[in-house]
């Protein structure tokens, strides 16, 4: 075999691991967006579960409020808005579409924050 046809092989078989790579990743994001929609299901199941069963509960048990579920699942890398919701975020860079929806949770109905 001529070394015009090995780096021809080469070539072919290196762009079919880079085509392999890409499919793998986009399996791994899509697993992974799969996991955090899971835990937030999770989550506010636990959350319903405890609210149903706090009046069997002692008077001392707590449950996480959904605010800090959303900060947790944040923080821990994941975007928890619609825009992007699930899939990983730069730890690095705040996302200003998830920073919205932590700063704006939980405000009542036509009460806006500047009072009118």
């Amino acid at each position: 075999m001529d070394p015009y046809s090995k780096l021809k092989k080469v070539k072919e078989t290196t762009e079919n691991m880079a085509k392999t790579i890409a499919s793998l990743e986009n399996d791994i994001l899509d697993t992974l967006k799969e996991n955090t929609e899971l835990k937030v299901e999770n989550q506010l199941l636990h959350e319903k579960l405890d609210k149903l069963t706090a009046n069997q509960a002692a008077p001392e048990t707590k449950t996480q409020s959904g605010l800090e579920s959303l900060k947790k699942i944040y923080d821990s890398g994941y975007h928890i808005c619609n825009m992007y919701y699930g899939s990983h975020r730069d730890p690095s860079a705040d996302c200003m579409f998830c920073l919205d929806i932590l700063d704006n949770f939980g405000e009542k109905k036509g009460i806006k924050k500047d009072g009118r």
